[in-house]
């Protein structure tokens, strides 16, 4: 039993940990970027993304080991967070040549990117 109880404390102290880094990553983004807003999501046995927003416009992600710690990550860090990624939220992201390139070139004609 103590085996288990050593462990279990062992994984929470580097949930903590992640969630704290994470949380400065976060906030790093927000100062970066005028302001944030996030939304975390499953990625399955992966974990979870945490899909972030700033005021300008710009985007990024990160991901944690589970949801858990995402959730404690944006908790922390005080940035808004939106339970799914919807069109409002969606709509605040600004997408340039290069994205238009990378995720959807293939499709309209753009370079195939390998």
């Amino acid at each position: 039993m103590a085996d288990t109880q050593q462990v279990d404390a062992r994984a929470d102290r580097r949930a903590e940990r992640q969630a704290a880094r994470l949380a400065r990553w976060i906030d790093s983004f927000s100062k970066a970027h005028g302001g944030a807003e996030a939304q975390v999501a499953h990625l399955g046995e992966r974990g979870a993304r945490i899909v972030l927003v700033g005021e300008d416009g710009g985007w990024g992600d990160l991901v944690a080991r589970s949801y858990d710690t995402a959730r404690k990550a944006v908790e922390k860090s005080g940035v808004t967070v939106h339970e799914d990624f919807d069109g409002e939220f969606a709509a605040k992201v600004t997408t340039g040549p290069y994205e238009w390139s990378r995720m959807a070139g293939i499709q309209v004609g753009g370079p195939s990117n390998t």
